[in-house]
């Protein structure tokens, strides 16, 4: 099996920290997860037979489906896994010729879902070049929608590493003006992502903070992007926002040396970071050698600043 598998179930299995707005989930979403937690595969199914007699195909339901899909890969169970990923695929296409796929939360979630499994079996049964194929092809389809970083995660997951860092767009930022990675060869290069709701990015500072110092000839990149609203889930315009931004990178990220801080929701479309933190290591060549969606400890990214 391929080294970044184990990390790629702990993600599907984890239940990571999502803003607000996603806060609430659906009851049979709920159900079919909290069955999957304990491995429950047939509680999970007989809730999600349950449902769809009681309300039918509905989003939330198309949902749910996916959420079987991530836990049968969890499993290592690739041909359930796939059944269901090709499953909630085919009825959250059929639901999307009567609305548009970010009309609300369920449908994307499903779809999205349903990529990445499919992608990712294909991966561990050894077809990885058919993987990224699939992948390259979905990110064209949903290019602009809300799926795309989800999709582009993936990609970069399994193809990344080894091949020349995506661009970062620094034209508006807060604090010193960052640096364009180009002009950083001969430098290795942290990128950490990071959202200002995000609880694991705030408890991961500390970390990038002592690389920086015990490492001053790396330099270290912050993007982060604007989500619409600002403290506590209050939506607000674009520029308080970014105000907002401003104060958490104060607050909580003031201690990481020689931090800069682009904000630009096409690079975390670019470079995939669905997940925050979203953790990046560029060697002195301007090539990846490292990525990693979610919290990473010293220990494990000590090496690829270090080496």
């Amino acid at each position: 099996m391929r080294r970044t598998l184990p990390l790629l179930f702990l993600m599907i299995i984890t239940k990571v920290a999502l803003p607000p707005v996603y806060a609430q989930k659906p009851p049979i979403v709920r159900e079919v997860r909290d069955a999957l937690d304990v491995k429950d595969y047939a509680a999970a199914l007989k809730a999600l037979a349950a449902d769809r007699a009681a309300t039918g195909v509905t989003p939330s339901y198309i949902e749910a489906v996916s959420w079987i899909g991530r836990g049968y890969l969890a499993a290592k169970n690739y041909d359930q896994a796939d059944h269901y990923a090709v499953e909630a695929r085919k009825l959250a296409l059929a639901a999307l010729k009567h609305r548009q796929l970010d009309a609300e939360p369920s449908l994307p979630l499903a779809l999205g879902a349903s990529i990445e499994v499919q992608a990712l079996v294909l991966d561990a049964r050894g077809q990885k070049a058919e993987a990224v194929a699939f992948l390259q092809q979905e990110v064209k389809a949903w290019h602009a929608t809300s799926i795309r970083a989800r999709i582009q995660k993936n990609l970069n997951l399994i193809s990344l590493k080894g091949h020349a860092a995506p661009v970062l767009d620094v034209h508006e930022y807060v604090g010193d003006k960052p640096p364009a990675v180009a002009s950083l060869k001969g430098r290795k290069v942290l990128v950490f992502f990071w959202a200002h709701w995000c609880a694991d990015c705030k408890a991961m500072a500390g970390v990038v903070a002592r690389l920086a110092r015990e490492y001053p000839q790396t330099a270290v990149i912050g993007p982060t992007q604007p989500y619409g609203y600002a403290s506590g889930g209050m939506e607000v315009p674009r520029a308080e926002e970014i105000k907002y931004i401003d104060e958490v990178r104060q607050r909580y990220y003031k201690n990481i040396p020689g931090l800069t801080v682009p904000v630009s929701e096409e690079n975390f479309k670019l470079w995939g970071a669905s997940t925050t933190p979203t953790v990046a290591v560029i060697d002195a060549r301007g090539m990846v050698r490292l990525y990693h969606p979610g919290r990473m400890s010293y220990e494990e990214l000590l090496p690829y600043v270090r080496d």
